[in-house]
């Protein structure tokens, strides 16, 4: 990492793709994020595993969309590398996937390479840019090298939206996105809610998220299933993601009467 890179990384404030790099056994991170980490799992105990399901649940949907006949992947917010990133299990399936990588955070960048090794049949790319302005995304030169938008695209927006808080800015974003692929594209999405939780557990994860102790807006289903509008969801639908199509005993899927994440998959018709 030279200086540069070095100037641009805030270590003093916890960032989500290096909490989720905590969370899963990861070594980078800092204090701030580990502090983070540790702060919300005090009030959740089930986070960990949580993200560890999510992390699974991108397996599996990534698998699922490739034996459907995707070779085309836009994964938002990728976080830290870890095992069984997009690439590797597309090309797992298909060696002549393509992915195109996007983050915003600077640590990201530095690990991009590890992102990038992929097989030689297909291509990645890794782009520094913001889910917020989804335009520049879809026009940066590299997604253009490596992604043809004439052609099915899998997107996949994995515990990112709930890091956006405004609710109509989220519905644009995934609207923008939607309209730049083509027919057979699909939508895949997991995101925080406390839709499972009681009034004492809602009660303080609004406490947390108003002292900015959380940087989660946790939504309900029922405003997760209006990103999905026009489009083919499929089954089992909106579920917790260690219910998602698992390969797994029931009883080894996380349980948790607080904080939980719905995953769900679309396909554009």
């Amino acid at each position: 990492m030279d200086s540069s890179e070095q100037s641009r990384i805030d270590t003093s404030v916890p960032h989500p793709a290096r909490r989720y790099s905590y969370w899963l056994g990861g070594k980078d991170h800092f204090a701030a994020d580990r502090e983070s980490g540790d702060a919300i799992a005090a009030a959740f105990p089930a986070v960990v595993a949580l993200a560890r399901a999510n992390r699974a649940f991108l397996r599996r949907g990534v698998h699922f969309l490739a034996e459907a006949g995707v070779r085309q992947f836009l994964d938002l917010g990728t976080g830290l590398p870890a095992p069984d990133n997009t690439h590797e299990v597309a090309q797992r399936v298909a060696p002549d996937s393509r992915v195109v990588y996007v983050d915003n955070d600077p640590i990201v960048m530095v690990h991009a390479r590890a992102l990038l090794q992929g097989d030689e049949r297909g291509a990645t790319a890794y782009l520094e840019a913001d889910v917020r302005d989804p335009g520049a995304i879809l026009e940066h030169a590299s997604l253009r090298e490596v992604l043809d938008l004439s052609k099915p695209v899998g997107i996949l927006l994995i515990t990112t939206l709930h890091f956006v808080h405004d609710d109509e800015q989220v519905a644009a974003v995934v609207r923008h996105l939607l309209d730049a692929v083509p027919s057979g594209s699909y939508l895949v999405i997991t995101h925080g809610t406390m839709d499972f939780s009681g009034e004492q557990g809602i009660a303080a994860y609004e406490q947390m998220f108003a002292a900015g102790r959380t940087d989660v807006r946790a939504r309900p289903k029922r405003v997760i299933e209006q990103y999905f509008a026009g489009l083919e969801i499929v089954e089992p639908g909106i579920v917790p993601v260690g219910d998602w199509r698992p390969d797994d005993a029931s009883g080894e899927r996380p349980v948790s009467e607080d904080l939980q994440i719905y995953g769900v998959v679309g396909r554009k018709p």
